[in-house]
């Protein structure tokens, strides 16, 4: 296997149809993390990856190539576009699709380096035939790349969330036992106040901002886990991740912070960087979320 530039880890987390990111330079080898080697991750949310390959496949080869994993949600593809399949300097690419409602939810990640194991679903059926959760085993990590269940118009999926958010708890926690853990993904959730522009209108009426929503996020970090931007910017407001379509939502920042890395405590004093690029948008059908990037020591 050709060496790496450095592991990268790079998420991305953003809706529809282009996928670019912001490039970061990186040291080290993938192939033997002994000592400090710099990884990124950047995230972002690709809604309709399938609708526009083309220009799919040429954002990622220009933008991302550089990472050393690429995380996307909400992919809602059958199959990897031909022009990411192309992309030689990742040996592994993995899509986990829906398959209860095509065009729906998908994740999906490309790596630099194969796995030593992978896991699709979290093993109930109710929950992986949407195709949320893809974990990747290396030597001195798991890479998660997952997309939240949305609780839905009138939080009539909100009891379904909490199935969901019980058992990726309960697995994360099983995971980080064994080894560090980074987690890259939409969440669907605004933790707290600061991480949405208008929290009292949306306070247990809008889905993201439920109290059982965000008490579950509560309980992940209280597990051993981090929010990595948040615990390097606790007091930076009016930063955000997603933009609804609706009016000038965008232009005016009325947005939510929704997509996280959130890594094992453990990990935190190796991170090196951690952003939010909300200069990135999207083509006129582009995407309402912005991409993320984290670089760490691992």
């Amino acid at each position: 296997m050709e060496k790496m530039t450095g592991p990268k880890v790079k998420a991305v987390l953003k809706k529809q149809t282009s996928l670019p990111a912001k490039e970061a330079e990186i040291n080290g080898n993938m192939n033997n993390l002994k000592g400090k080697k710099k990884e990124e991750n950047v995230g972002k949310n690709v809604k309709n990856t399938g609708k526009t390959d083309k220009n799919n496949g040429k954002t990622i080869e220009k933008q991302e190539s550089d990472a050393d994993i690429v995380s996307l949600q909400e992919t809602k593809c059958p199959e990897l576009p031909s022009e990411i399949e192309a992309l030689d300097e990742y040996c592994f690419k993995k899509l986990a699709k829906s398959t209860k409602n095509l065009g729906h939810a998908g994740v999906a990640m490309l790596a630099k380096e194969m796995p030593i194991n992978v896991t699709v679903g979290l093993g109930n059926k109710d929950f992986d035939e949407f195709g949320r959760y893809i974990e990747a085993e290396y030597k001195n990590f798991f890479f998660i790349s997952v997309y939240v269940p949305n609780s839905g118009s009138g939080l009539v999926n909100l009891p379904a969330r909490g199935r969901w958010d019980q058992l990726f708890l309960t697995r994360v926690i099983d995971l980080d036992k064994r080894k560090p853990v980074i987690i890259a993904g939409d969440m669907n959730v605004a933790h707290q106040e600061i991480d949405l522009r208008n929290p009292d209108s949306n306070r247990n009426k809008t889905a993201g901002f439920t109290d059982q929503e965000r008490e579950a996020f509560t309980r992940l970090l209280d597990a051993g886990f981090v929010d990595v931007w948040r615990s390097r910017n606790p007091d930076v407001a009016e930063t955000y991740t997603y933009w609804s379509y609706i009016g000038t939502r965008r232009a005016k920042n009325i947005g939510w912070r929704l997509d996280y890395f959130v890594i094992s405590e453990r990990l935190l004093e190796k991170v090196i960087e951690c952003e939010i690029h909300s200069e990135i948008t999207g083509s006129a059908h582009g995407s309402d979320h912005c991409p993320l990037s984290l670089i760490i020591d691992i």
